[in-house]
């Protein structure tokens, strides 16, 4: 079994971004990844505003010492260009507005008394006080947002800052998801003996759609090698990356493995981690590749080209003309979800053309003792408790679906590592891996 941090190295070496884009509205383009830089044409601001309600003067005009009584010249609210400001006299002005050219500071109006047409200073400024200077924040020219930026709500205001209409973004990662067993059954639908409802559509579905991916759903799939091999066929014929759902791994009904074989290859399955060991990853030839040939009969002949071990090379890259990647996960419903957080999402945005995909983690003291070590790499559910600390819950089976609800995240725990109460542990917050 391959180590996780292996397994996703692998993952990743083999992910390069999709070709293919379009421009978009800035309105429209919420988690988009930008395919190009954007740079900004104009200063921001484009011009030295005002910071605060006052009045803006020029310094020199100032007494040394004592109160300074001035006329108040010109009124200049936002948006409203103003007169080059007459020395000896102090202009009106607002929050964002032009500094007149001239002053070189503006006094906020609770340091100031007004009476009439005139205006006590009551406060002796430095020069630049209270003025936001032109491209204090942005400078013509410069790059605001790489290309590869996914693109989040203050990003998509940084763009239309500087006038930024429409974006250039990579197309959406297409992802075509299938689940396999006879026990599922949809919601809504009368629950037979041995039977279950399939949680996994809705939360896998979910976790792609938040991504921004353009999802297709073939539903679930029967548990038998032809389905299964006429299901990939089918999906790798117009989309990124196939991912599927239970089968995986070694049982008499486990029929995705075998067909990933016979449709394509597989090149890492396996990984040393609880939950999700049975992760497989690979691609799937599409139709055109296959050049004519009898395919199903050549596959059924054609020696097994996976089992992935530690010192597995790593796979060679899926053509986008002849292969469609292959994920498959898990069916127990905490393995899914924890193996698609960890392997999938980072894989589906370096499709998108994200660069940094590794989620942002924290140490944080464990309030919890478990003696019992694993010889695996646990991701655990916890969550922050009052004090700071980690409370973990209380039943760690990969098939309780409530631990990822009660949780704030995961506990990344080392192979063979038992926890101490009162030790640091790396926790890896779900706001880190849902976004």
């Amino acid at each position: 079994m391959l180590a996780t941090a292996e397994a996703l190295a692998t993952l990743l070496g083999a992910a390069h971004p999709i070709a293919g884009t379009e421009s978009i509205p800035t309105l429209d383009a919420l988690n988009r990844v930008l395919s190009a830089d954007v740079t900004s044409p104009l200063d921001v601001p484009p011009m030295n505003i005002s910071a605060m309600d006052g009045y803006a003067i020029r310094t020199a005009d100032l007494a040394s010492e004592g109160n300074t009584r001035l006329p108040v010249s010109q009124r200049i609210p936002a948006g409203h260009a103003p007169t080059p400001l007459m020395p000896g006299t102090a202009a009106r002005i607002f929050t964002g507005a032009t500094v007149p050219p001239g002053a070189d500071a503006v006094v906020m109006q609770e340091q100031a008394e007004a009476t009439g047409d005139t205006v006590s200073i009551l406060h002796r400024p430095q020069e630049g006080e209270w003025i936001t200077a032109q491209g204090a924040d942005i400078r013509s020219g410069s790059v605001i947002l790489p290309a590869g930026t996914r693109l989040t709500p203050q990003a998509l205001g940084l763009a239309a800052s500087v006038g930024c209409a429409a974006l250039e973004v990579r197309r959406r990662v297409k992802v075509a998801v299938f689940f396999t067993g006879d026990e599922l059954t949809m919601p809504g639908e009368p629950l037979k003996p041995g039977a279950i409802y399939n949680s996994n559509r809705f939360t896998l579905r979910g976790l792609l759609e938040k991504l921004g991916c353009d999802v297709t759903d073939y539903g679930i799939v029967a548990d038998r090698l032809d389905a299964t091999r006429a299901a990939l066929r089918e999906a790798a014929a117009a989309h990124d990356l196939i991912l599927t759902c239970g089968g995986v791994s070694v049982g008499e009904e486990d029929h995705v493995k075998p067909a990933v074989e016979a449709q394509g290859r597989l090149s890492m399955w396996q990984i040393a981690m609880k939950p999700g060991k049975p992760l497989a990853f690979g691609a799937v030839r599409r139709a055109a590749a296959h050049d004519g040939a009898d395919v199903a009969a050549a596959a059924a002949t054609a020696p097994a080209t996976a089992t992935a071990t530690a010192t597995a090379p790593a796979p060679a890259p899926a053509s986008a003309e002849t292969e469609t990647f292959f994920i498959g996960l898990p069916g127990n419903p905490v393995s899914s979800f924890v193996t698609f957080l960890l392997f999938v999402r980072p894989f589906v945005l370096r499709l998108a053309g994200v660069q940094t995909v590794a989620p942002g983690t924290l140490s944080l003291r464990a309030d919890f003792t478990q003696s019992k070590a694993d010889r695996r790499n646990e991701f655990l559910r916890a969550r922050i408790n009052a004090t700071g600390g980690l409370d973990l819950f209380a039943n760690q089976s990969s098939a309780v679906l409530t631990s990822t609800v009660w949780g704030d995240g995961l506990i990344d725990n080392p192979p063979n590592h038992a926890i101490s109460a009162g030790e640091t542990v790396r926790f890896i917050p779900f706001s880190e891996l849902l976004n």
